[in-house]
């Protein structure tokens, strides 16, 4: 059952930063969820819903959010196109492997995370 796992985390659907803000600045319906911890998006984020992924990370390990689905289910149909994102794009596609396996057909991981994101919108602005 563990390679049926890693099977569908490297087959993690994703979108890259130009192409997520093409899409979530579109009339498309796109939502942004955000997954990072709640002090990490309270810093800043770019109009994203926040759900942790993880509640906590020590030097003794992770804690995952028990009620993660739970949570982005309450505010998300499993039909809505859905970009995920965190800092750098690992939870994130962990975050979209657990969505999928549960219905969120259209979920996305965004490749390389937020800061790919405030690249992508740091380049446009450069132009």
């Amino acid at each position: 059952m563990a390679s049926a796992n890693n099977e569908q985390l490297v087959s993690t659907p994703t979108v890259d930063a130009g192409h997520a803000r093409t899409l979530l600045s579109s009339d498309g319906g796109h939502g942004y969820l955000d997954v990072r911890m709640r002090e990490d998006f309270d810093k800043e984020h770019a109009g994203a819903r926040n759900v942790p992924y993880y509640l906590s990370v020590t030097p003794q390990g992770k804690e995952k959010n028990p009620r993660f689905v739970e949570e982005v289910s309450a505010l998300y149909g499993k039909e809505e196109p859905l970009i995920v994102g965190c800092r750098t794009g690992v939870r994130s596609k962990l975050a979209t492997a657990d969505l999928i396996n549960v219905g969120f057909e259209n979920a996305k991981s965004l490749q390389g995370g937020y800061l790919a994101f405030l690249q992508s919108a740091a380049a446009d602005q450069q132009q």
